[in-house]
């Protein structure tokens, strides 16, 4: 498949000719609004049999001719793919993108807060094949250290078996709608209610057949940092040959008393974990300035920090679903799904603007004469973050969340990707 940029001037019928692919399935791979309404700096992802693109980061001892025999592909379409590139000169360090039939494989986990499960099950059977686990995002924890249950997870747990994907019970300190410091804080630094809630957890995995835990402590206070790496040794010795998922707020450097990040040892947090999921999101965040969520630069130097400290096979990024829509006066802010954040800009004719190092979209639109600004990502971002995936070897990716829609994602992913 390949990703059109609409210029100024094409129509949906110019472009489906010049690609030779009937209008529909343009229409139906992006969901676009029937009449095929389209806007200068659109990504359209346009379906055609062209081969997988891999990126690999030159080594020492790279050639062409070797990764060419590598990856199953040939010296002229790797020259092809890399417009002014030096065969007889490849840099240490440097990028190249590589054509080949050979598709990544990656795990992929994600996750969904099962507020209407019936309304997500015939799009959870479709995207299925893209996903090796489902985090259901359905516990919390008591003032003891006692998981409870806050939404129904039984029609997700039988429903992901049928399917062959790995139910993950996630468990959240999370109270009236907010990650609550002193909750996780009291139960981290207490030993009998850190062995309460790893009994409690335990206890309905085994009842409802999980396969294991997703982890997403947030603001853990800084001072509980040992105990929280304590918690997640004994919790991996009782989830024995179950997954220890964990999640862990993104950094590049370590701060160990800093509010957000303090708390995580990603070096002892690796050791004890089977999957570390490193939330690269939210660079841009709600009621702040408006920033792109993921930029693709700050991704980068996430990974390489994470990298140095945890084996990148246990290492998953994560890729936002969602964009944020300032307003422009007071920076309040809104979210939408990527699709929306797309439908939006056609519905209010702004033309998307492409921040190449971020890998990023933009675009303003004005409510009478308020202004408004969105990031969001498009499927030009996509391509990019999953090319680090790559280069970096890391094991996959998580999705926050999957009842927000993005089709040319799971078109891309069934393409290009093969999921464990």
């Amino acid at each position: 498949m390949t990703v059109h940029v609409v210029k100024s001037g094409e129509s949906i019928w110019s472009i489906a000719q010049s690609y030779q692919v009937p209008i529909s399935s343009i229409i139906e791979t992006n969901q676009l609004n029937q009449n095929g309404t389209i806007i200068p700096g659109l990504a359209l992802y346009i379906p055609n049999n062209s081969l997988p693109v891999r990126s690999q980061i030159i080594s020492p001892g790279d050639t062409i001719s070797r990764l060419a025999n590598k990856f199953q592909t040939s010296i002229q379409l790797i020259l092809t793919a890399n417009p002014g590139i030096n065969p007889y000169q490849l840099r240490i360090g440097q990028k190249i993108n590589i054509p080949s039939p050979l598709k990544l494989i990656m795990e992929t986990l994600g996750f969904i807060v099962p507020y209407s499960p019936k309304t997500f099950l015939p799009f959870y059977n479709q995207i299925a094949n893209n996903l090796t686990y489902l985090s259901i995002v359905s516990y919390s924890l008591t003032n003891e250290g006692y998981a409870y249950i806050l939404l129904n997870d039984t029609e997700l747990i039988t429903e992901s078996k049928r399917l062959n994907v790995v139910p993950l019970l996630m468990i959240r300190n999370f109270v009236n709608d907010e990650f609550s410091p002193g909750l996780i804080g009291r139960v981290l630094e207490n030993p009998s209610y850190r062995q309460n809630l790893i009994n409690s957890v335990m206890n309905f995995i085994l009842e409802k057949g999980y396969g294991g835990v997703s982890i997403d402590f947030e603001f853990i206070p800084p001072s509980r940092r040992q105990d929280f790496n304590l918690f997640l040794i004994e919790m991996k010795k009782a989830l024995g040959s179950l997954i220890l998922h964990v999640n862990v707020h993104a950094k590049t450097e370590d701060i160990p008393t800093n509010r957000i990040v303090g708390a995580y040892d990603y070096e002892a947090i690796g050791n004890a974990s089977d999957i570390v999921a490193v939330m690269t999101i939210d660079y841009g965040y709600p009621t702040g300035p408006p920033n792109p969520v993921s930029p693709l630069w700050w991704m980068e130097q996430v990974i390489r920090y994470a990298t140095s400290l945890i084996n990148p096979q246990k290492l998953q990024i994560a890729l936002p679903l969602y964009g944020y829509d300032w307003r422009v006066s007071d920076n309040k802010t809104s979210a939408h799904s990527l699709l929306g954040a797309q439908n939006l800009a056609i519905s209010t004719g702004a033309a998307i603007y492409y921040n190449l190092p971020a890998a990023a979209p933009s675009f303003t639109y004005w409510v009478g004469e308020v202004e408004h600004f969105v990031w969001f990502d498009d499927i030009r971002s996509f391509q990019e973050k999953y090319k680090l995936i790559d280069q970096y070897g890391l094991l996959g990716t998580t999705y926050w969340q999957l009842s927000l829609s993005f089709p040319q994602n799971w078109a891309y992913m069934n393409q290009n990707f093969l999921i464990e």
